[in-house]
C-alpha cells in the first residue's frame, strides 16, 4: 500500500495515463504494473493492475459508442474467443512463470506494429479492399489469433490492444477509430473475465484498485474523445509509434 499522498498521486497518474494509452493503442499495463510493483508483490500487482484498467476500457468504449454501432458483427465474431482466451490465460497465471510470456512481448509487438504499418500495401497484395468480408479461412485465422491474444491478455496483457489492431486491420475495418472501438470492447471482455478469476484467488488489492480505477476511467474516456477528433492517419501513426516504443521498453526491461 502507498504510504504517502505522493505515492497515491503517482499511482493515479499512472492509471490515468494507462487509460489514455489503452484507448488509443494499448500498452497501458506497462505504466500501472511497474508502479504497483513498488508497493506489492508481482501477483498482486498484476491482478490489481488488471482490475484498475478494466473500467477505463469501458469508459473508452463509451467514448467510441458511435463507431461501435457500425461494427457489431465484428464484436459478435470476436467476443467468444476473447472470453475463452481470457479464462485460459488467467488460469495460467498460477502455473507458468511470467517470463514465459514476457520474453515474447517485444517480438509480438514488433510484428503487430509492422503489420499495422504495412496494412494498406499488404491488403492490396492479398487483393482485399476496405470493408471486404474476410474469407472463411481468413476469419478462422483471425478468430484463432484473437483467442491467443485473449490467453496472453488474461496472463499479463501488455500491448494486447496493438496486437488486436493488427488483426482487425484485415477483418474488413479500414477506419482506425472503428478498429479502436472494437479493440476496447474486446479488451474489456478479456479483462472482465480475468478479474473474476483474480478476485476468487485473492490477487487484487481492492483499495488500491478502486482508487486507480477512477483515474483510469477519466483517462480512458478522455483518450477516446480526443482520438476521435484527430485525423485517422495521425492516430494510426501514434498507434504504430506506441507499438514500437512499448516493444523497445519490453525488450530492455527483460534483458
Amino acid at each position: 500500500m502507498p504510504e504517502s499522498i505522493l505515492g497515491w498521486a503517482l499511482l493515479c497518474a499512472a492509471a490515468f495515463g494507462a487509460g489514455v494509452v489503452n484507448s488509443v493503442a494499448g500498452g497501458g499495463t506497462l505504466l500501472t504494473f511497474p508502479s504497483l510493483l513498488a508497493v506489492m508483490s508481482p501477483v498482486l500487482a498484476n491482478g490489481t493492475s488488471t482490475f484498475a484498467l478494466f473500467p477505463g476500457s469501458l469508459a473508452a468504449a463509451w467514448g467510441y459508442r458511435t463507431e461501435l454501432a457500425r461494427c457489431r458483427r465484428h464484436l459478435v465474431r470476436l467476443l467468444p474467443p476473447s472470453f475463452l482466451g481470457g479464462i485460459v490465460g488467467s488460469l495460467l497465471v498460477t502455473r507458468l512463470p511470467e517470463r514465459v510470456f514476457a520474453g515474447a512481448v517485444p517480438w509480438l509487438l514488433l510484428v503487430a506494429s509492422t503489420l499495422l504499418l504495412l496494412q494498406k500495401p499488404m491488403s492490396r497484395w492479398v487483393g482485399a479492399t476496405p470493408h471486404d468480408e474476410p474469407t472463411p479461412r481468413t476469419l478462422a485465422v483471425i478468430v484463432f489469433f484473437q483467442f491467443l491474444v485473449g490467453v496472453y491478455g488474461g496472463y499479463f496483457g501488455a500491448g494486447i490492444g496493438i496486437l488486436m489492431l493488427s488483426s482487425l486491420a484485415f477483418v474488413g475495418i479500414s477506419d482506425i477509430h472503428e478498429m479502436n472501438a472494437v479493440k476496447t470492447v474486446l479488451a474489456a471482455a478479456m479483462n472482465g473475465v480475468t478479474i473474476g478469476i483474480f478476485a476468487l484467488s485473492g490477487a487484487i488489492v481492492w483499495k488500491v484498485g478502486v482508487i486507480m480505477a477512477v483515474a483510469s476511467i477519466a483517462g480512458g474516456y478522455t483518450g477516446a474523445r480526443v482520438a476521435r477528433k484527430m485525423p485517422a492517419p495521425l492516430v494510426r501513426g501514434i498507434v504504430v509509434a506506441i507499438g514500437f516504443g512499448v516493444a523497445a521498453y519490453s525488450w530492455f526491461a527483460n534483458r
